[in-house]
């Protein structure tokens, strides 16, 4: 079975560059299946490169939005998203690009990786997940200790590079729900706009 790296949802193409991730969130969506819309994102090894990526992009009509987003956090394999948001802006200038990630990237590369972004992507959505670092554990059960806190810094650091920055929370997991007011507040002072993500309890079908 070859790797899924590319599929679409909503009329729009997601790349799913890697299975690794430095969260374990309770209400991911790969805790509970291994596909999106019957296209099974687990891949069978981390070998890919932007080259893998883009043979299977021209496999698709392009549509309006790309979005880096799969069964792990994109930003762990920086070169290959780089390369492969070139490559979509060269070809496709007029096609939106978006990363959605939990922020951590920096803390992994020990430094601000964020200008290297600018200029390949337009857009940028950052699981804030909580008013506090408290709930942030909790929900989205980090790796490494402090989390939250490199978290909102690259949210700020991604709005101060007048990139278009959401900062995302997931509400209503099993019945519970965030105090969105304090979870917007926050956003809004990092520079960030803020969304709200409905947990989808069966995922996408």
């Amino acid at each position: 079975m070859s790797n899924i790296l590319v599929y679409e949802l909503d009329n729009k193409i997601y790349i799913n560059l890697t299975n690794k991730c430095t969260n374990d969130c309770i209400f991911c969506l790969r805790k509970d299946k291994d596909d999106v819309c019957g296209q099974k994102l687990w891949l069978d090894n981390e070998n890919s490169n932007a080259n893998d990526v883009i043979n299977q992009l021209k496999n698709f009509k392009m549509s309006e939005e790309v979005i880096f987003c799969g069964y792990g956090e994109p930003l762990l394999k920086l070169d290959v998203l780089k390369e492969t948001a070139k490559y979509i802006k060269e070809k496709y200038p007029n096609t939106k690009i978006r990363i959605n990630t939990n922020g951590h990237a920096n803390y992994v590369y020990k430094r601000n990786i964020v200008p290297e972004l600018k200029g390949l992507v337009d857009e940028i959505s950052v699981s804030l997940n909580g008013e506090n670092s408290e709930e942030y554990n909790k929900y989205s059960q980090p790796v490494f200790d402090n989390a939250y806190e490199e978290v909102k810094n690259f949210i700020k650091a991604c709005a101060d590079e007048d990139i278009s920055t959401v900062a995302s929370v997931v509400d209503g997991y099993k019945g519970q729900h965030l105090n969105l007011e304090q979870c917007e507040k926050i956003a809004s002072e990092l520079g960030a706009k803020f969304r709200v993500r409905e947990w989808i309890p069966n995922g996408y079908s």
